[in-house]
């Protein structure tokens, strides 16, 4: 009985953790550095936390990524993809403004500002802005998920990652602990393809 007990507790973990292994799978080779990832027309910043007084440690490092991305050639212009409603902070404009702010032309910068979640941002990033090849950039702990879930939406993708470990600990440790419950939803995403959240959803439905 114990051996059995064992074995559907092994089964169970290991059927809990195949989702994990497919985005680190999925996105293996593609998780690159500034100086060693290759050009693509576009980067793809993801959103993430905004202030009152501009964009959290963590988007702000993003966002620093995607300058030096831009400075180095490695990309012709970046999109910047959030939630955009006033309850988030106006995601979308507060990244604009940074880029503009620290160097970035402001012709060079196209805002999605209804990227609610990463599925919805890949989707729509292979969709309505026709985006064939990009450079993801995020965090590293979510980098696996965003590249693979770029690539099942049909996209070329490549992936630079902020290791922001050693400035932020407490909220990457949290981030890394988080994908692995969000591994699975995404998996569901790349198979079932779902239309991205409606672009009207209101400030009511947050």
């Amino acid at each position: 009985m114990g051996i059995l007990i064992a074995s559907i507790v092994a089964g169970a973990c290991a059927l809990a953790l195949a989702p994990y292994a497919w985005i680190h799978l999925a996105s293996a080779g593609r998780r690159r550095t500034v100086d060693t990832v290759p050009h693509r027309p576009v980067a793809v910043v993801l959103g993430a936390a905004a202030w009152n007084d501009g964009p959290s440690p963590l988007l702000a490092r993003r966002l620093d990524l995607a300058v030096r991305l831009v400075d180095t050639g490695k990309v012709d212009r970046v999109i910047v993809s959030g939630d955009n409603r006033e309850v988030s902070r106006r995601e979308t404009d507060t990244m604009t403004d940074y880029l503009v702010a620290h160097g970035v032309p402001a012709h060079l910068v196209t805002a999605d500002p209804f990227g609610y979640r990463t599925w919805d941002t890949c989707a729509r990033m292979r969709g309505p802005f026709g985006v064939d090849a990009a450079t993801m950039v995020t965090q590293s702990f979510h980098l696996p998920r965003t590249v693979a879930l770029a690539r099942a939406a049909g996209i070329d993708a490549v992936g630079v990652g902020d290791p922001s470990l050693g400035a932020r600990r407490r909220s990457t440790l949290i981030g890394y602990v988080r994908e692995v419950g969000a591994a699975a939803k995404a998996l569901k995403d790349a198979v079932l393809r779902p239309e991205p959240l409606r672009a009207e959803l209101s400030e009511s439905d947050s």
